[in-house]
């Protein structure tokens, strides 16, 4: 019985009280890490943050302090943490060798979410493709096409290539070339495109569309007309002054010319 006694104060009873008080720290910490980064999420979504940003965060705070206290848990049990951590780090690099492209996807979303060249909603073109942001990954981009089609685009891809966001700026300038014959008079031309300017409410009067001769071309005069619009009527906008612009020339009897070639005919004798 002395035996039993001995071994319940020597062994038992301390490694039941150290069990004991790694649980508390386990089960206190994991409280508090989670804690810590709710308070930190109210914090960065006061400060009017991207909600992908505070969630991302959010987790790798989460993150960081759930393992600390798992270090805390288990050194509290007496195992050796500067061991361990060793092994862990070996582990790791071993896992970030043979997941390398993942990790490089990894890297370029948090670095989209943190720096946020583009949101969700906006249009952009990036590696040869364009869309409508759907989601911002960890790990990839998903947009959509005008004709509804779904593109995956791996975050190393996007971050890695120039980014062209149509939908960052509020307003857009149309870039039209209008062709007339050299026969037409130019002044009245201008005068009409102008006027078909003037009578859309989407043309903003601030920047001044721009109206003028940009070349001498081979079968036509080509004027350049430049109009701004707000960036959400680009298309709709850019497609009816196109059709006014037509049927207002028309209408005016100047011509839209095609390319033509003179072919002079010589008699041999």
């Amino acid at each position: 019985m002395e035996v039993n006694a001995d071994i319940m104060n020597t062994l038992v009873i301390p490694w039941a009280i150290k069990i004991i008080i790694a649980l508390a720290i386990f089960v206190i910490g994991k409280w508090i890490a989670k804690a810590i980064a709710n308070f930190a999420k109210k914090l960065l979504r006061k400060a009017n943050q991207d909600e992908m940003l505070v969630k991302f965060l959010g987790g790798m705070l989460y993150a960081v302090l759930f393992i600390a206290v798992v270090l805390a848990a288990i050194d509290q049990l007496g195992v050796n943490v500067t061991s361990l951590m060793v092994i862990i780090s070996a582990a790791g690099l071993a896992i970030g060798l043979a997941l390398k492209d993942s990790l490089s996807n990894f890297a370029s979303g948090v670095m989209i979410i943190v720096f946020r060249p583009f949101k969700i909603g906006d249009f952009i073109s990036a590696s040869g493709v364009s869309g409508v942001v759907d989601e911002i990954g960890m790990f990839c981009t998903l947009m959509h096409t005008g004709d509804n089609q779904r593109i995956i685009v791996p975050n190393s891809v996007v971050f890695g290539s120039t980014i062209v966001n149509a939908s960052a700026l509020a307003t857009r300038r149309i870039d039209l070339t209008i062709g007339i014959s050299y026969d037409d008079n130019m002044g009245k031309a201008k005068d009409i495109i102008l006027d078909v300017l003037s009578k859309d409410a989407r043309v903003l009067t601030d920047p001044a569309p721009v109206v003028a001769v940009a070349e001498l071309a081979d079968s036509s005069v080509n004027l350049v007309v430049r109009p701004w619009v707000n960036t959400a009527d680009y298309w709709v906008a850019r497609w009816d002054i196109i059709e006014a612009i037509k049927n207002n020339l028309d209408d005016a009897g100047i011509s839209i010319p095609y390319p033509q070639q003179d072919v002079h005919m010589h008699n041999v004798a």
